[in-house]
């Protein structure tokens, strides 16, 4: 009975270490969402793939239509190459007025995006997982709604994961939805173009 006794001891100290060990890994590679959330939208930026107008109102024969290349650069008379991608159509606007300011009259420059690459990835416990192409700016909990909600027999709505790029690092963010869910006043969270949601599966004892 003694060495019974002492097994199950052994046993439940080394579950518990394991669950130590793999809680602590998580805090170093998947930061709350509460690093990472913003007070209001992030200002629409331009990417590889966007269609955008370019006006010219002191020169009308210039206006033209253009994709932003997979370099992220537009090919433009008179000035040659221009980097669009990560700039927002304010600051591509401003960059314009000032190159063209000794090619025309008007130094004013319109940019206008027609459509947006801007796409979203949801996988996992959600009803109908895959690709989401929003025209605004979504939240993480907006675009599991756009991709038919929660799988509730099965999410973990308090561990939603947002994997990221950022300058060629691969970011992963954990979201306690739950909150929401329950009414909870909580700071949303908005998405960047190519994010992929994660929601994963709630842990079961067999």
């Amino acid at each position: 009975m003694t060495t019974r006794r002492s097994f199950v001891l052994r046993c439940a100290f080394a579950l518990g270490a394991m669950i130590a060990v793999f809680s602590f890994a998580g805090c170093d590679t998947a930061p709350t969402a509460s690093t990472a959330t913003f007070s209001g939208p992030p200002p629409q930026m331009l990417g590889s793939g966007d269609v955008i107008h370019l006006s010219f109102p002191g020169a009308p024969a210039m206006d033209t239509t253009q994709q932003i290349r997979r370099d992220g650069k537009l090919n433009l008379n008179l000035v040659g190459e221009v980097q669009a991608a990560g700039k927002t159509p304010s600051d591509l606007e401003k960059e314009l007025s000032s190159l063209y300011a000794t090619q025309i009259v008007s130094k004013e420059v319109k940019v206008t995006v027609v459509s947006s690459s801007f796409s979203i990835f949801v996988t996992g416990a959600v009803v109908k997982p895959g690709k989401i192409q929003p025209d605004h700016a979504l939240t993480a909990f907006e675009a599991i709604m756009e991709a038919g909600g929660f799988d509730y027999d099965k999410a973990n709505t308090k561990a939603v994961r947002v994997i990221r790029n950022e300058a060629g690092t691969t970011k992963s963010y954990t979201l306690n939805l739950q909150a929401v869910l329950d009414g909870k006043s909580v700071a949303p969270f908005y998405l960047q173009s190519n994010d992929t949601i994660y929601v994963p599966e709630k842990f079961q004892w067999f």
